[in-house]
Order: structure tokens, then sequence, then C-alpha cells
């Protein structure tokens, strides 16, 4: 039995046990026939003393923790039939901080933020003493860190306050002001008639001629803000006097912008995989959208956006639609996949994870479902309300749902979906700290904020639904 087929069993198994006490369904009876062997037992008991061939060991122990920290969040076993431990409470699953803490950012609206605040732009930014960059580094922040800019002495730094309470100076350049569509013009009148020396330094002079007097002379960087200008020179305030300096040298000052969506219009187009006559029919509603001018796509489309928005201006078209079917399970996966290739559409496909394995979603479907631009996410495990779970085992049905299907696609797990919509704060909060950006909900709405990204709305689409009923939803 190979290594892959063996974690396969084990992480199917290991939920079977673990949820068998607490799941109100009655179990699908193509888990209950996936068993192990007395065989495979006392192979698997083998392999985790470590016996066997070389480099035919078993999955990794698996639990959940923190990055940076060592087992603190409950974990499971599975008992062989000689009473050893397959799986133990070492952790194998990570939660990974940063990404945690960018997801947290990024649910944040800038009211929620505070005043003036600015992010990272850059790779890496360092944090300095003073104004120089040979002066002492306090901290280097990373991309997308949020920062309070308190004074811009001139074009080249900024003064900062971090999050922390700590004070220095940045270069300017590499900050970036979000904002949002709205209020993009009235961030940039802030900012009008605000120029700088682009060059070593500027001479000021006591009339608009190069011939005339020098009464001084601007740094490099400095930031002025003429009372009056023409196309050869500007008129300016100089130790108490007027002067002029040459327009040649200066540049409109303005700081990066960042627009960033607080309000969405998105809908969320959603197919429950069991409802036969709407998948179905499906074919149909994607050519109506199609022929309507719509761009369909996964909810990775809204991902991608709301990453790229905490560094750059990036946004969604307004006639995007995005094609989401959940509760996929081995019932039901060949009747989704051939609906969406009749299509040529693909879609975000929400599974639950007891059904992968040999017996039900296998690891070649999958890679099938990838290969035709799927987007695959967490339907949880067993498909049962998470509201009736205590904390450590919705920890453990989001947590290990999201890891298989990593394993198995090498790609992130971002979002999951509610099943039976059961979600609260208490769930919400369990879907965040396992570094879950968004979570699907069954409330019908297709405008949503930042702070709803982990109860998003979706519009339920069944079988009675002509094309034209589907393109009023999305309109």
């Amino acid at each position: 039995m190979s290594r892959s087929t063996l974690t396969t069993f084990l992480l199917i198994v290991t939920f079977g046990i673990l949820f068998a006490g607490c799941a109100k369904a009655e179990p699908d009876k193509s888990f209950e026939e996936f068993t192990f062997s007395d065989t495979d037992l006392q192979k698997i008991e083998e392999l985790s003393s470590g016996g066997g061939s070389t480099g035919s060991g078993i999955l990794p122990p698996v639990g959940i923790t923190s990055s940076d920290e060592s087992g603190s969040i409950p974990a499971f076993s599975v008992i062989g039939s000689s009473g050893s431990t397959v799986l133990t409470d070492n952790a194998a699953i990570t939660i990974d901080k940063e990404k945690q803490k960018l997801y947290e950012n990024v649910r944040k609206s800038l009211t929620d933020q505070g005043g003036n605040i600015y992010r990272v732009n850059n790779p890496f930014l360092n944090v300095r003493r003073a104004m120089d960059v040979g002066s002492e580094l306090i901290v280097q922040l990373n991309s997308g860190n949020i920062v309070t800019v308190t004074e811009i002495p001139d074009a080249e730094w900024a003064k900062v306050k971090l999050t922390d309470g700590k004070e220095g100076f940045v270069a300017f350049r590499y900050l970036a002001k979000p904002t949002t569509e709205q209020r993009l013009a009235e961030e940039k009148k802030q900012f009008e008639g605000k120029y700088f020396v682009d060059y070593a330094f500027l001479n000021i002079r006591k009339d608009p001629s190069t011939q005339a007097e020098k009464i001084g002379e601007l740094p490099g960087q400095t930031i002025i803000k003429p009372l009056s200008m023409n196309a050869q020179w500007a008129r300016v305030v100089y130790n108490g006097k007027e002067g002029y300096v040459s327009t040649q040298y200066l540049k409109p000052f303005l700081p990066v912008f960042l627009v960033r969506g607080e309000e969405y219009s998105l809908p969320l187009l959603r197919y429950s995989a069991d409802d036969s006559s709407a998948v179905g029919i499906l074919p149909k509603h994607v050519a109506a959208l199609k022929t309507a001018g719509k761009k369909i796509m996964t909810l990775r489309a809204l991902y991608d956006t709301v990453i790229a928005q905490e560094t750059k201006d990036a946004r969604i078209s307004p006639d995007t639609v995005v094609l989401i079917v959940e509760g996929v399970t081995s019932k039901n996966v060949k009747l989704v996949s051939d609906a969406l290739q009749n299509a040529g559409v693909s879609a975000t496909l929400f599974i639950q994870t007891r059904d992968i394995g040999l017996a039900g979603i296998t690891e070649k479907t999958i890679l099938n479902l990838l290969a035709n631009g799927n987007d695959l996410q967490s339907g949880g495990h067993t498909g049962d309300d998470l509201r009736s779970m205590t904390d450590s085992q919705v920890m453990l049905e989001l947590g290990q749902s999201k890891k298989l299907i990593e394993d198995l696609t090498k790609k992130e797990v971002y979002a999951v979906s509610y099943p039976h919509g059961g979600v609260n704060d208490r769930i919400m909060k369990q879907a965040s700290d396992l570094a879950y950006l968004f979570g699907l909900s069954q409330s019908p709405d297709k405008k949503f904020t930042r702070s709803q990204f982990l109860r998003l709305p979706s519009l339920i689409i069944t079988g009675g639904m002509t094309g034209d009923d589907v393109l009023k939803l999305a309109k």
C-alpha cells in the first residue's frame, strides 16, 4: 500500500472515529464500507514503529498548533488492533500566524484602522532612528504592514508610528495610502498644489529670471506649496520673503494610493451539488450569463483582488459573477464535473473531505478537477452543522479538512462553506484562527462589506430557475 493511500485511509478513518459520537445525521454508507483489514492494520503498526521497507513511512502525526508553538490545541489518535497509536497529538498541521494576521487586516475596513494609515508596498521596509540610511535600524517591516504617518518632513522620508507604539523614519516611496473609490478624489485634494524639489538643490531668486539675484536655496526633496505658478517659474515664500524657483525642477507631490474596495456588489451564484436538477441545468444558466456579457469566475478572483489591494490598485470587473458548487461528495462529484465541462466554465467547489479516498473522491478525480481550472475549497469534513460541535471538534473539522485538500492540491485553502449554513460568532472565530479568509453562509444577498468576509452572502440557484431568472439575480 503506497504512502499516499495510507495517508488518505488514516485521515478518513480518524475522522470517522472522532465524529461518530457527535454526528446527528446518518453516516454515509460508502464511508462505512471504507475500512481497514487486519492485514492493513498490522502493516500500519509496523510502519509506525519503524518497521517496513525504507522510505515507506506513514502519515506524520496529525494535530493542530500555531507555527511558533508546540501542541497547544487538542488532537486525536487512531488505535491499532494491538493498541499501538498510529496518529498522535504531535503537530503536523500548522497555523500560519503571518497569514492569519494578514487576513485579519484584510477584513478590516479603513475606518476600523484609524486615521492617517499607510501600508508598506515593498517586500520590506526599514524603520530607522533618524532620516538617514545609515541611522540605527529599529525594525524591518514586511509588505502589507500598517503604520500611522505622523509627519512628512520631505518627499523622501516619513515619520511613522508602529502598531506597538514605536516611532521612526521610513522611505516614503515605499508606503501607500489605502482609500476607497468614493474617497479617492477627497484624499488627493489634501495634496493639491504641493510640489517637491526633484534635484539636489534649487536656487531661489529675487525675480523670475536666471539672471536675478539668488536669495536662497532649497535642498532636494523639499516639499513646497507655491503661491502661484506659470510654465517657467513658481512664486514661493522663503524666510518670510517672496522669491522664485524654476518649475523645471519641481514635481507634484502625491503619495501612492491603494484603491481598496470596502463595499462589494458581487453575485456569488451558489449551486447545491445534491440538487441534481440545478446542477443539470447549470450549462443553460451559464450560456445565458455569457450571452449577457457576464464574466464567470471562481471565488479565487475575489481572493486575488483583495490580497492585491493590500499593496497595489486592483479591482474586479463590474460584470463579474462567481460560480460556486457546495456540498460536493463522492455521490455527486461526477455529475458536477460533467456539468461544468459541458458548460465550459470553472467553479469554486466546496468538498466534504470525509469522501476523499479510494472508495470516494480519488486523488485522480481531485487532479482532474484542478486541471479543468476548478478552485477546491473546504466544505467541512462530515457535512454536519458546526454549531452543534465543541470548539475542539470544530477546530478538527475545519483544520483537518483544510489540510487534506491542501496536501492533495498543493494549493492554499482560503475559504470554507459552512455546512447547512451553520455559522455564528464562535464558528467565525474558529475559522479565522485557522487562517480562513472567507466563509460562505446562506444569507441571500449580492452586496457585502469586508467585515462580512467570514459570513459571505450567496444567491442559491435551484433547478426550477430559468436563465432569465439567474440573470435577474446577477444584475
